[in-house]
């Protein structure tokens, strides 16, 4: 275990995610305060689009990592630190998600980022951007937060497999019908569109019109 330069802790720029989560087990009361701020803003990116709302997506960020602090002694090193953490985020938005489901998510507000200021972009721009979050929200939520971890974050399969608890197919098949939601609820914003609803066939979600982020998908929801 590499040591940050004391006998009493682990804390350094050399300390592994796991180095840190064991010393945190062991009573350090830096370490895990280190590991959220390695790994917060790619945490919060991910809850934001899962969520589409800034305040529920803190609510879930802030109840994961309570819930991932307090079960850190039953991490039992499967997977990689990152991925469990990121397990317990898109479960603690998954929840809150379907505990409104009778109401619709509200896209970001205008201007606002999950990592900062963006830079200008022309009112065209902007007012697509609003559009693919929208219909990203209106995606069932599993297939919001495969599509999330693909084809915003962009996590391989087998990792966001991983995250999510399922197989890499159920991912794939998730994927596929989310952007196949996609493509039919933005055909008019994708080049080749006649004006009479005709599109390409169903591809990954717009990457640059939603910043860094995006949707997800889940191939049983309909």
């Amino acid at each position: 275990m590499t040591t940050g330069g004391t006998d009493d802790g682990v804390v350094g720029a050399e300390s592994t995610d796991a180095d840190l989560l064991s010393a945190h087990v062991a009573g350090d009361k830096d370490a895990f305060a280190e590991l959220v701020r390695r790994h917060r803003d790619r945490l919060w990116a991910v809850a934001l689009r899962t969520v589409g709302d800034r305040e529920e997506a803190a609510d879930a960020v802030q109840d994961a990592l309570l819930s991932a602090h307090r079960a850190a002694a039953r991490f039992r090193g499967d997977s990689q630190v990152t991925t469990w953490l990121h397990r317990i985020v898109v479960n603690a938005c998954l929840d809150r998600i379907r505990k409104r489901q009778t109401h619709p998510t509200v896209p970001l507000p205008d201007g606002q980022d999950v990592t900062g200021p963006e830079p200008a972009a022309p009112a065209h721009d902007h007012d697509t951007a609003l559009v693919v979050r929208q219909a990203l929200a209106e995606l069932p939520p599993d297939q919001r937060a495969a599509l999330v971890l693909v084809d915003v974050q962009g996590y391989p399969v087998m990792e966001a497999a991983e995250i999510l608890g399922v197989a890499e197919g159920t991912i794939k098949s998730r994927c596929a019908r989310g952007r196949a939601r996609m493509a039919l609820r933005l055909g008019h914003l994708r080049r080749g569109d006649d004006g009479h609803g005709n599109h390409p066939q169903a591809g990954r979600v717009p990457s640059g019109s939603t910043s860094t982020q995006n949707g997800s998908g889940e191939g049983e929801s309909r």
